[in-house]
């Protein structure tokens, strides 16, 4: 395995540290991650999962020009929103 630079090894390190700090703040903004109270190890993981199924969800409905939060409230309102979030089926 050849060695690389420091130069390249930095610039993958910052571009990592980039699309995570960005996938943070969205799941912060979104689902307000920072404030749960949850603690317990396994709980911790699984929440964290559920959020980011639930981000890529939302993400998927083009229909709306709502706000990723935005979406996700009207899914919590409205069960005709969340079916077609769910279902990926969506009517404008």
């Amino acid at each position: 395995m050849a060695t690389q630079p420091p130069e390249v090894l930095a610039r993958a390190i910052r571009q990592h540290w980039r699309i995570e700090n960005s996938l943070h703040w969205v799941l912060d903004v979104t689902f307000r991650e920072d404030d749960c109270r949850v603690r317990e190890r396994t709980a911790v993981r699984n929440f964290a999962l559920l959020r980011k199924i639930a981000l890529n969800l939302i993400r998927r409905h083009h229909a709306s020009r709502d706000s990723l939060r935005g979406r996700r409230k009207m899914a919590a309102w409205d069960n005709e929103y969340m079916r077609q979030v769910l279902t990926g089926v969506f009517h404008t």
